[in-house]
């Protein structure tokens, strides 16, 4: 096994503490990261849904609708990341299974007349009154753990198919099935490519991963090939402008191109965005960065850029220095966790600025969405925590 000499990391005895410990012993530049992307996200929601109650499908909200449902979204998640937090990492990897299971069970229970909640034909939703739960947002999380304690628990097996590819495929697929019911395509790509992140960081054998890799890609094509609508948005995507995409597939992605176009470098000014008065269908949740774009330009995407570059970077630095002191499931746990919010982001971006077709996917703390918010701040609450119990045990402390 690979051993490194790594620095000492810690806090002084005489450091302020928060629920015994110290304050340094926390990642505070990538809980600050997260906290600026959510604030940016808030102010950003309300300005692309501050329009909304003029259409009929939301005349019946007020202007602030979206504004205090994100508000109370928020704040649900950082309670409950305040909750995983306290959870010891060894903890959740006795859970990722059950949790795992119980993420199958909502995938099937969503599908269920009456039980799921159907919007814009996709049934994606269980409602429980005040709240929406979306089984597919807590799934990407539950892979994440699921994932990195499979690695962990067959790592001697790895660079066999039937003992270590296999079993994993065959969940996979039984997960595609589910969210293609519903259908959520997007979900099921972010989904994947965290599953083939593990196994890959894992240790699978190259061979493997390229004929993983080369059988999702097909499986894919094909999937768009036998749906005419989703044929349909890979032609308008390639050419959004022309008169009958423009009006019809295409007319989201020729939108989003319109908003970024008028930003510029600065952005035409918060709240002067033109796209977000009906001319842009969901520009609070899937193309809330066009928004971003039109209002405050090229400096406003590049600091969520960066932003999000940051975080994905601390992820997979807390995962190797996990790795390096022999801590493998937390290593695997928070690479996955930058994974998934690397992929699920960048997919969102492409999708905005026209450089991947158009796909159902929220930008990860920042979009509009209670289910959302909630898993990525829980994920990122058990990497605050991977880094927590890291610099406890290279300070030689107790966890």
């Amino acid at each position: 096994m690979l051993s490194v000499s790594l620095p000492r990391i810690g806090a002084r005895r005489d450091a302020r503490t928060i629920q015994g410990a110290t304050v340094r012993e926390y990642d505070l530049p990538l809980l600050w990261a997260a906290m600026v992307l959510m604030l940016f996200g808030l102010v950003m929601v309300y300005s692309a849904s501050i329009a909304l109650p003029d259409s009929a499908r939301f005349s019946s909200l007020r202007s602030t609708h979206h504004l205090m449902r994100h508000s109370f979204s928020l704040c649900v998640g950082c309670v409950c990341g305040v909750v995983a937090f306290a959870i010891p990492v060894q903890r959740w990897q006795r859970l990722a299974p059950v949790l795992f299971v119980a993420g199958l069970l909502l995938l099937v229970v969503v599908l269920i007349p009456g039980v799921g909640k159907v919007v814009l034909g996709a049934r994606r939703w269980i409602s429980f009154g005040v709240i929406n739960l979306q089984p597919s947002e807590l799934m990407k999380l539950f892979v994440v753990l699921y994932g990195a304690d499979y690695a962990v628990r067959k790592q001697d097996w790895m660079h066999e198919l039937r003992k270590g590819f296999a079993p994993m495929a065959v969940v996979m697929a039984l997960i595609g099935i589910l969210l293609l019911l519903e259908p959520d395509l997007g979900a099921f790509i972010v989904i994947v490519s965290i599953a083939m992140g593990l196994l890959f960081l894992g240790g699978v054998s190259v061979w493997l991963f390229a004929g993983l890799s080369i059988t999702m890609v097909l499986t894919f094509l094909s999937l768009i090939w036998a749906s005419p609508w989703r044929r349909e948005r890979i032609f308008a995507y390639l050419d959004p402008f022309d008169e009958k995409n423009a009006l019809g597939k295409g007319y989201q992605l020729s939108h989003s191109l319109i908003a970024f176009g008028r930003g510029e470098w600065v952005g035409v000014g918060l709240g002067g965005s033109v796209e977000k008065w009906h001319y842009l269908p969901e520009a609070h949740t899937d193309f809330l960065l066009a928004v971003i774009g039109e209002e405050l330009g090229l400096v406003g995407v590049l600091t969520v850029v960066v932003l999000f570059f940051w975080i994905v970077r601390r992820c997979f630095e807390i995962g190797r220095q996990s790795i390096a002191i022999e801590r493998f499931f937390a290593g695997l746990a928070a690479q996955g966790v930058g994974l998934w919010l690397g992929v699920q982001a960048f997919i969102n971006m492409g999708v905005n600025l026209g450089l991947l077709p158009t796909k159902g996917l929220t930008l990860p703390l920042m979009s509009y969405g209670g289910s959302g918010i909630l898993v990525n701040c829980v994920a990122l609450a058990i990497v605050l925590r991977i880094d927590f119990e890291n610099r406890r045990m290279m300070r030689g402390a107790s966890l």
